[in-house]
């Protein structure tokens, strides 16, 4: 991982289903990223959610994606 990529994480499967029920959608609804993309951590399947924390000057903002 380069040191300017943000954190990829994936989610556990609780994190998953609190997630999907906090924003009412579903993991079609989530965008996308594709399986050999290179900052996927190891591990991961399609279907899984990954979550993306981007760092700002004064805060981190979570992304979240659906791998296929």
């Amino acid at each position: 991982m380069h040191i300017l990529q943000p954190k990829h994480i994936k989610l556990k499967e609780k994190e998953v289903q609190e997630l999907l029920e906090q924003f009412n959608i579903s993991k079609a609804q989530l965008p996308k990223i594709l399986l050999n993309d290179p900052a996927l951590p190891e591990g991961c399947e399609i279907g899984d959610i990954i979550k993306i924390e981007r760092k700002d000057e004064d805060a981190t903002y979570p992304y979240y994606r659906v791998v296929v």
